[in-house]
């Protein structure tokens, strides 16, 4: 298991500004392993209860809320991220376990009995989230990352563009998977990670953006069927 407990701050961008503030990051971050060569592919999905709670809570952005999703960043990936967030006031706790593909497709079919695969606490623990909460798969959404990382105080800005969603099919290795935009082709979503505090040299850029920060989410937006009243 992997755990992270971290602040974070999301602004919602024009692409021309997040050229504007990646160019400033490049003379000053490292790029992680995945954007050395430009942006990459993110696949991620997410899983909700019967009744749909997870994502009412984020509606009514409720202190304490969760979101359950499994991700890759190829469909050819051979193993699955299986997440579970957790929003606890202002602070994101994230906490991960890695699956084979095969045990990531039975979980998707509904299979949960898999996690018993994995001896950890976070696979008792969703294995008994996942079951009593009757989750089942929601969306998948997909977009293109650019991320930059300090290695002071494990900060991390990401840029998030591309976005789009099916709630039609669940196939989260599918090459030739079928997805509809849902944001517009210059929306950026740029979010600022980082542990008690924020360095001045990289908060005196992020200060540049005249907004104030937002609570979009990947996962609301993806729901544009479903709820398209809540976009």
């Amino acid at each position: 298991m992997v755990t992270v407990l971290r602040r974070e701050e999301k602004y919602a961008l024009h692409q021309h500004e997040a050229i504007y503030f990646a160019n400033q990051f490049d003379q000053l971050l490292m790029k992680d392993s995945f954007s050395e060569n430009g942006s990459y592919m993110v696949r991620s999905l997410y899983f909700d209860t019967i009744t749909d709670r997870d994502f009412f809570e984020k509606i009514n952005e409720q202190n304490f809320r969760r979101k359950i999703r499994l991700r890759i960043y190829d469909p050819a990936d051979q193993t699955a991220k299986l997440e579970i967030k957790q929003k606890e006031n202002v602070f994101q706790k994230k906490r991960s376990l890695t699956l084979s593909k095969e045990d990531a497709l039975e979980l998707i079919d509904g299979n949960y009995s898999v996690l018993f695969n994995y001896k950890d606490e976070l696979a008792d623990e969703l294995y008994s989230l996942m079951t009593m909460g009757i989750y089942r798969p929601k969306t998948i959404i997909e977009y293109q990352r650019k991320a930059y990382m300090t290695k002071e105080n494990d900060i991390r800005l990401t840029f998030d563009s591309e976005m789009r969603a099916t709630e039609s099919s669940y196939d989260l290795f599918d090459e030739n998977l079928l997805l509809y935009p849902i944001a517009d082709a210059n929306y950026v979503i740029f979010e600022a990670k980082y542990n008690r505090f924020m360095l001045s040299y990289v908060s005196d850029i992020i200060s540049e953006i005249d907004r104030r920060s937002v609570t979009s989410s990947k996962y609301i937006m993806g729901r544009s069927i479903g709820y398209p009243g809540y976009l």
